[in-house]
């Protein structure tokens, strides 16, 4: 793809260590592949597709990459987090015609949110690849 796309990251700091890599990875991947971005830090997960839908109605973007983590506690808090942040983000998508890439962690603990967050599983470069996977199809 030739075109110089613009990508909207919006990323929770919930868990800073996790996260700030995660922004990291996907500027230094975007960077890389020589598209611009413009990043915008939310509270927590629940609040990342609230935030992409009020900037999508603002302002022109490419693709949209969410980030974010959520580690599962003693509660079924979890399962509603995340089940509800997945519909909101699909459902996003469809609705603006946009690809929103879903970068929010789902773990069990914090080993797992860090191994997925740099290296080979890198899971935000991995949702840059699936926008622009979208995007080379249009």
């Amino acid at each position: 793809m030739k075109k110089k796309l613009k990508f909207l990251i919006v990323s929770s700091s919930f868990y800073p260590k996790i996260t700030n890599t995660m922004n990291q990875e996907a500027i230094k991947y975007l960077k890389k592949l020589n598209h611009n971005y413009e990043l915008f830090q939310v509270q927590g997960s629940l609040e990342v597709p609230t935030m992409i839908s009020i900037l999508l109605s603002k302002k022109k973007y490419d693709a949209v990459v969410a980030i974010g983590c959520i580690i599962r506690g003693k509660t079924s808090h979890y399962d509603f987090i995340c089940g509800n942040i997945v519909s909101s983000l699909l459902n996003l998508s469809i609705k603006k015609s946009i690809p929103i890439s879903n970068a929010i962690l789902n773990c069990e603990n914090m080993s797992q949110a860090t191994e997925r967050c740099s290296g080979e599983k890198n899971r935000a470069k991995e949702s840059v690849d699936a926008a622009l996977s979208v995007l080379k199809n249009l």
